[in-house]
């Protein structure tokens, strides 16, 4: 696939608005500050596809990228930011939860962004089970992996497999917007799925 190739499709605000999937789609999810965007961007290799704010909470809406006609990324808002309506966070909440357990969709991954820097927290831990539950495909990818010196990153890094409910059965990438750290092994994992769906179409296509 070609990375640079991506375009932004649309947004939704309400998962009613949400069309069927017309391709495999990964979704990114996480807190509302934990680097979604950049994330993004860097895996894109884009300054500015999807928006970075110092402002955490501004990706209200589920906002999909067409990327190389291959696969549909889908950015969902970010979750467990303090600072709006109790009425705010419920209508995050339902988009959310109606875009990942929307039959409709071809829900290839979810990618799940935690701070590296940080314990797991419950909302995580929260969205961790969530998608065990649900028995949807996820990896958790492990953001401002950067941030750490050497023997802290190593202490979180060991720390949050005991932290992670079924650990042994989730891929782990620690990660940095700022090195490209885990930018590779992430467009592996993509690459991987998109020739996995490729190829399940074809065998479609025989019969």
């Amino acid at each position: 696939m070609n990375y640079h190739n991506v375009s932004f499709l649309a947004s939704y605000g309400t998962k009613k608005q949400i069309p069927a999937s017309t391709l495999p789609e990964v979704a990114f999810a996480g807190r509302s500050n934990v680097g979604k965007s950049s994330l993004i961007n860097k895996l894109l290799g884009r300054k500015a596809l999807a928006r970075v704010s110092s402002v955490p909470g501004k990706t209200v809406t589920v906002n999909f990228f067409n990327l190389d006609g291959c696969l549909h990324l889908v950015d969902l808002p970010g979750y467990g930011y303090a600072k709006v309506s109790k009425g705010e966070k419920a209508r995050w909440a339902e988009l959310i939860e109606g875009y990942l357990l929307d039959k409709r969709r071809r829900l290839a991954l979810t990618v799940l962004l935690v701070d590296m820097r940080h314990p797991l927290g419950q909302l995580d831990s929260d969205m961790v089970n969530f998608l065990i539950e649900a028995e949807l495909p996820f990896l958790i990818v492990l953001t401002k992996a950067d941030k750490l010196k050497k023997s802290a990153y190593e202490e979180r890094l060991a720390a949050f497999r005991d932290e992670l409910p079924e650990s042994d059965q989730v891929v782990v990438i620690p990660f940095s917007s700022e090195t490209g750290q885990g930018v590779e092994e992430l467009r592996a994992v993509l690459q991987d799925l998109y020739e996995y769906y490729s190829a399940e179409g074809a065998e479609d296509d025989a019969f």
